[in-house]
């Protein structure tokens, strides 16, 4: 019998993989779909957490990857492959996301990885998170990212500053049917997040929002909108505050689909605020510490992106390598001159570096450890590296490479954008700089 806390593998092979999982039925479900089988060639055996956290000692090499997180990896890249793949080319042509591939999503449990298992999650880690969002990013960026602000935004800020009362409100049905949507950015507040307009001011027991969002990913798709607004201007940032506001309030309506160079599938959206009635019990956390949420969430936020831009590089040379080897020119394989194979070389190593960066932001912030630097360290590199990589790859296969009916030029067109969300390529360097010099103060001192 395993205690509540063990990990998802623990729960899965405790005595088999089966239907006698209880605690667990989508993922056991999912193995049985995809015919996935217990680790050691699906003999079972005793699993420990202990062991497993003792395996993450600084001797472990970063990409080796538990039993939990090699299983949920597995998972992952067949849904990917299997479910997202067929639906790639016309959700970009469409700029839609069918609902049944969103339903797909929640019901394979990966849009509440961390949401513990009480409320209908998968009671994960942030790590196995990164993971989910890596593997579907490897087939398409807009998924990825429907995935990546439910986990590591929404979920994660009812989790942290939710009362029981909002928890046990939203977070059973975030786990399990309701999209979530962070509202940040406004046309006059982008990288200066907190210079926001939009306001909350008291009447009696509710607050009453006005203002406009821009570039809301989820938007269409949204039950619940976690809104910074300001409820007392005159005090600047520390007025910020963050409101739970339902998608059916009166006032609240959604604009117009932004129609995008990538991701186009994600929804991207303005959303207005037109005395929208927000009662006091649905201020998220404390009133006027809406800024360090936001701060706090978009610093863990960025190592999420990272693992999208690493799935996504990857993604785009997987695909560009089977070409390679098989196209013929001079009477020999494209791969067979040397330049090819050192540009492939080149990439492949810097696709490796930049996961190394990002899984080790993660691991950082799983041990309690200081990330702040290594998360815009990991978002920044992997930004390079994918818009690196993907232009590369359209060169590497040549004509075929701007044609729509092969994959490279999308994963160029996603790629940009990751450049620019969740904090632009300057501001991850302000940030990093901003650290070393601190750091270096310090170990003069």
């Amino acid at each position: 019998m395993f205690h509540r806390s063990t990990s998802v593998v623990g729960r899965l092979i405790s005595t088999s993989v089966s239907c006698r999982c209880t605690t667990w039925p989508r993922l056991t479900a999912l193995f049985h779909k995809y015919s996935l089988v217990a680790p050691a060639g699906g003999a079972v055996r005793q699993f420990s957490w202990s062991s497993t956290r003792l395996s993450m000692s600084t001797t472990r090499p970063l990409t080796a990857l538990t039993d939990e997180e090699q299983m949920m990896k597995t998972s992952v890249t067949k849904f990917a492959k299997e479910v997202v793949a067929p639906l790639v080319k016309e959700m970009d042509e469409t700029s839609h996301m069918p609902s049944s591939l969103i339903k797909d999503l929640f019901e394979h449990g990966f849009m509440g990885v961390e949401i513990d298992d009480k409320h209908g999650g998968v009671g994960s880690t942030f790590f196995v998170t990164n993971i989910v969002i890596e593997e579907l990013a490897k087939v398409d960026m807009a998924v990825s990212v429907l995935v990546d602000v439910q986990n590591t935004l929404i979920n994660m800020l009812i989790t942290r500053y939710g009362t029981p009362d909002q928890q046990d409100m939203y977070l059973p049905q975030l786990a399990t049917s309701m999209v979530g949507s962070f509202c940040l950015s406004e046309p006059s507040s982008g990288s200066d997040a907190f210079a926001l307009k939009t306001t909350a001011t008291r009447h009696g027991d509710h607050y009453v929002l006005n203002g406009e969002k821009m570039w809301i990913s989820n938007a269409e798709h949204a039950g619940i909108f976690l809104v910074m607004a300001n409820v007392d201007p005159s005090q600047g940032y520390r007025g910020i505050t963050c409101f739970l506001v339902d998608n059916d309030s009166a006032g609240l309506t959604i604009g117009k689909h932004e129609d995008k160079l990538g991701i186009r599938a994600s929804s991207t959206c303005a959303v207005h605020f037109e005395n929208v009635k927000v009662p006091e019990h649905n201020i998220l956390g404390e009133v006027g510490m809406g800024y360090k949420y936001a701060i706090g969430m978009l610093n863990e936020g960025r190592i999420g992106i990272g693992s999208q831009l690493v799935g996504m590089a990857q993604g785009c040379l997987d695909n560009t390598l089977p070409y390679l080897l098989e196209r013929k020119q001079f009477n020999k394989r494209i791969w067979d001159f040397q330049a090819m194979q050192h540009t492939v070389a080149e990439l492949g190593t810097q696709i490796e570096a930049a996961r190394l960066l990002v899984y080790n932001a993660a691991r950082r912030k799983e041990a309690g450890l200081d990330f702040v630097k290594e998360a815009a360290m990991a978002k920044f590199y992997a930004a390079e590296v994918a818009c690196v990589t993907t232009r590369k790859c359209v060169e590497l296969v040549g004509g075929v490479g701007i044609s729509k009916q092969f994959p490279v030029e999308k994963y160029y067109r996603d790629c940009v954008v990751g450049t620019i969300y969740e904090g632009t390529r300057n501001m991850q360097l302000n940030t990093i700089a901003k650290i070393m010099e601190h750091e270096t103060i310090n170990s003069t001192n």
